[in-house]
């Protein structure tokens, strides 16, 4: 028996959006997030696709949410791109530090990295969402080849455990400053050649 469904709100006072977020860490899980549709997530939430789209603008918006990251491309993206271009590596370096310094942003992203560490399906949604909806934007929009932006992501993804999960001293207690000073000019190299 097929369910059909109906545009707008459901009746009851479900959490739909709770629902929506529970069927896209499902599908997510199942499929990465290349693979994943807003089509296959209303079907999984027993939903129509409008009402996903109601609650979230775009596919990354909704697996940043699913997946508890504090940010999504639509804003680190303008965030980076905005300013002198000589300056990027140190921007980089500050927006990473800036929104990991926060335990309520900071430990979202690091559960997903250590799932993507043990677990083949994390690892391909988190690869996934990170080159196709992160790297590769940003590295188009700069002209520049998807090799580099991996390196200059790597080396800040080196930071972050060191940081924040290996907690090796002095780089966990460092002053964020003093790291963008340090780092800045090496990401920089990434972006310029």
């Amino acid at each position: 028996m097929t369910v059909k469904r109906r545009p707008g709100r459901r009746p009851g006072s479900a959490d739909t959006r709770g629902e929506i977020l529970s069927a896209a860490r499902k599908v997510f899980a199942e499929k990465g997030f290349d693979k994943a549709t807003v089509r296959g997530i209303a079907r999984e939430a027993h939903v129509d696709p409008a009402l996903v789209h109601h609650y979230f603008d775009t596919k990354e918006g909704m697996f940043a949410a699913a997946m508890r990251l504090p940010i999504t491309p639509d804003v680190v993206i303008p965030a980076l791109l905005e300013g002198p271009r000589e300056e990027l590596g140190r921007r980089l370096v500050t927006l990473i530090l800036t929104v990991t310094a926060e335990p309520e942003t900071r430990e979202p992203m690091i559960a997903l990295v250590r799932s993507a560490v043990t677990n083949e399906h994390a690892v391909t949604m988190f690869r996934e969402f990170i080159t196709n909806a992160l790297l590769y934007r940003v590295a188009d929009e700069l002209d520049v080849p998807h090799l580099r932006i991996e390196a200059a992501f790597s080396q800040m993804f080196g930071v972050i455990m060191a940081r924040y999960v290996l907690k090796l001293e002095p780089m966990a207690s460092a002053d964020p400053e003093e790291l963008a000073e340090l780092l800045g000019p090496t990401i920089q190299r990434y972006f310029t050649g």
